[in-house]
């Protein structure tokens, strides 16, 4: 029997424009995860450098200061944290977790006031350590970050920590955890004037502090006095830092 008439159908030739194309395409898909591997390093660099000028400048720090140490252009900076709130909560987190499992150590102790002393004492000292962590508490965080739940987590220890030593008959009855941001926004303030000079004087602040949050206060602080020339050094202000361009 004659083929005659019959279509035979055969495929079409590939164009030099498709045969260019398939490639390209594999090798896009090819790329993608060389692309995050490079834009997750970028963010981590991002954060370490935050954390490091956050800690030397406060909250406040130029963000072109944060780019510059990261090695990173500006623009890639606010791609991946559109604002400061978003870079200062990824910074952050690791030192509002310390200050969680801080909350939940002086909780565990078995004597609450001791607890609560130790606690008081953590948090001024971690406040003493790190500029931008004594700004932290003026500033408003975005609700689902990870900082936010953490902080969270340890005001409700510290509510449970009052409580007991409150019924311990150690603290204060009308000490409340709204009291703690209001001292340590104090020991900001201490940490701030005296840093060059005495750097020490928030143990002896937070001492007092402990001190009048006590039961039956003993009049006794910790922690040594300034000397008269600190004080001097103090009163006539502290040279404010300014930031390089």
């Amino acid at each position: 029997m004659s083929n005659r008439g019959r279509s035979h159908a055969s495929p079409e030739p590939t164009t030099g424009a498709d045969a260019q194309a398939q490639p390209t395409l594999r090798a896009d898909a090819e790329d993608q995860p060389t692309l995050r591997a490079d834009a997750e390093r970028n963010r981590e660099r991002i954060v370490t450098a935050a954390q490091e000028v956050f800690a030397e400048w406060g909250l406040n720090a130029a963000l072109e200061k944060i780019a510059r140490r990261a090695g990173v252009g500006i623009a890639t900076l606010y791609r991946r944290f559109p604002s400061r709130a978003n870079l200062i909560a990824a910074s952050f987190e690791r030192k509002m977790a310390d200050y969680a499992t801080a909350a939940e150590h002086a909780l565990d102790n078995p004597d609450p006031w001791t607890g609560f002393c130790w606690l008081i004492n953590k948090i001024c000292a971690m406040q003493a350590a790190d500029a931008g962590l004594k700004d932290l508490i003026a500033m408003r965080v975005p609700a689902s970050s990870a900082v936010d739940e953490l902080r969270s987590r340890a005001l409700q220890n510290l509510e449970h920590l009052i409580q007991r030593a409150q019924r311990q008959g150690t603290l204060r009855s009308d000490f409340v955890s709204a009291d703690v941001p209001m001292l340590l926004f104090a020991n900001a303030g201490i940490v701030t004037a005296t840093h060059d000079e005495a750097p020490d004087t928030w143990r002896r602040f937070a001492a007092y502090m402990i001190d009048a949050f006590r039961a039956d206060p003993s009049g006794s602080p910790g922690g040594s006095a300034p000397s008269r020339g600190q004080h001097q050094a103090r009163v006539r202000g502290p040279e404010r830092a300014t930031q390089p361009a």
